[in-house]
């Protein structure tokens, strides 16, 4: 039950939302414009509030989805965090568009929703309050993500390694973001 639910969620999370609703609605391909991230953020920059939040929805849905569902069918709390995990990958790595995807923050959002609700929690509003001081969202992620570690490990250690393990991968997606904000050129809102 476990390997069938992880490869579902990893094909699940592969539906790019903002690559499908750009191609619905005549936007350019999120990957090939503006920051060259199908996300969220980018959405929100090329083609306004309303597919930007949409994306926002689905990209979060994708990570709670399979994490629900796992749940349900009476799996661990890590073996849910573990789908959770390969909903992210989904995103970050879509079968459907050749491998190149998003940074995975609102699926991984969406994961720690249906892990622990507290988490993401936090994780919510260290990004919105990051984001508010410094109008900078890769600065946001990149402090909201490991923040929820600590609460983890104190309150539920079996989600541990999985997030652990999604928080180097999301501040590896980052990467070139660190480089632009260290070297004062990261994009601001």
């Amino acid at each position: 039950m476990f390997w069938s639910l992880a490869i579902l969620a990893y094909l699940l999370g592969s539906l790019s939302f903002a690559i499908l609703l750009s191609r619905l609605t005549g936007n350019p391909d999120p990957r090939m414009s503006g920051s060259g991230n199908a996300g969220a953020t980018n959405m929100l920059r090329l083609a306004g509030k309303k597919l930007a939040v949409l994306t926002l929805l689905g990209d979060v849905c994708k990570g709670l989805l399979p994490v629900l569902i796992a749940s349900l069918l009476g799996l661990t709390l890590q073996q849910q965090a573990w789908v959770g995990v390969c909903a992210v990958l989904g995103h970050l790595f879509p079968l459907y568009f050749r491998f190149r995807g998003g940074k995975g923050v609102a699926t991984a959002a969406g994961m720690l929703l249906g892990i622990y609700p507290p988490a993401a929690l936090l994780a919510m509003l260290a990004w919105l309050l990051t984001f508010y001081l410094t109008r900078t969202s890769s600065l946001a992620a990149l402090i909201a993500t490991p923040l929820t570690l600590p609460l983890l490990a104190w309150q539920e250690p079996q989600a541990l390694l999985p997030m652990s393990m999604l928080t180097l991968l999301i501040v590896w997606r980052h990467r070139g973001n660190l480089r632009d904000l260290f070297a004062g050129r990261e994009r601001h809102f």
